[in-house]
């Protein structure tokens, strides 16, 4: 793992791993956000992306949100105390850790992301509770076995588990492959543990989403690929998947008033392992 240096003009932490020059998409999704956690080029993409889909700016507040409510779902009334955060991206604000630990100090949570700029700031922002603890893994989601064997550190399999894959099974470009790698996940945890994903959908602004992931998957970062709801259900096969099922991010249990609600490019479920 790196040591941490000096912060940037822009905030971020200066890292000899980092391409300043190639955008990436927890820096596209920091700026999106209103963070300070990014560069030029991050922004141009970003701004180039917007142009195709100007909703998607709503769609990372969205995700963001959602994020929090499924979180403080598990540590209240699920009663999950051990998290495993793959696909960390950039800390902002209500952080896996920051919401469990709300409910209980004594959460015990596991990042995982192989940015290095992700890696930079986890190490200095995701601290924990005295009651708790957090840990951080420098590992792939293309290979379950060594987020598992790292996260075995910090968190007991043999109690549940809520695994939160939010915004990273769309880097998995194959589905029987993501399907795979949920399943491997899964498989570890026991009964009661919860799976949460979130995921980049054709069936909000279909065209124009594909046109954006286009135009993404030429920037030279890693490739992306939008799924359909059929194939977003698939993900959570031999779950019981809880009520609402799988919907557009805003209508996952919402904290708002229905007529409020806007259907965003981002779908979401959570779902219990039985």
């Amino acid at each position: 793992m790196s040591e941490l240096s000096t912060p940037g003009t822009q905030g971020t932490m200066r890292n000899p791993k980092l391409k300043t020059n190639v955008s990436h998409s927890a820096r596209i999704w920091n700026y999106w956000l209103g963070g300070r956690d990014n560069y030029q080029i991050d922004q141009q993409v970003g701004d180039h992306i917007l142009s195709f889909v100007p909703e998607l700016s709503r769609s990372a507040v969205a995700d963001r949100r959602f994020l929090a409510r499924s979180v403080r779902f598990l540590a209240g009334e699920a009663g999950i105390r051990q998290f495993l955060d793959i696909g960390t991206g950039l800390p902002i604000v209500d952080n896996t850790h920051e919401v469990a630990q709300r409910v209980d100090p004594g959460c015990r949570i596991v990042y995982v992301d192989n940015d290095p700029i992700v890696l930079s700031h986890a190490r200095a922002l995701l601290t924990s509770t005295p009651e708790g603890a957090t840990d951080y893994i420098d590992a792939d989601v293309h290979a379950p076995d060594a987020i598992l064997q790292g996260a075995a550190r910090t968190l007991d399999f043999s109690r549940p588990v809520g695994i939160t894959m939010l915004g990273i099974l769309n880097f998995v470009l194959d589905t029987d492959e993501a399907r795979s790698i949920v399943r491997r996940l899964m498989d570890a945890v026991p009964s009661g543990s919860h799976l949460v994903v979130s995921h980049p959908t054709s069936e909000v602004d279909g065209l124009a989403m594909a046109q954006a992931v286009h135009y993404w998957n030429t920037q030279g970062s890693a490739p992306m690929t939008l799924r359909t709801r059929e194939e977003l259900l698939g993900l959570f096969d031999g779950l019981d998947l809880l009520e609402p099922g799988v919907v557009s991010c805003p209508r996952w249990r919402p904290d708002c008033p229905q007529e409020e609600i806007v259907d965003v490019t981002h779908f979401c479920g959570v779902a219990r392992k039985p």
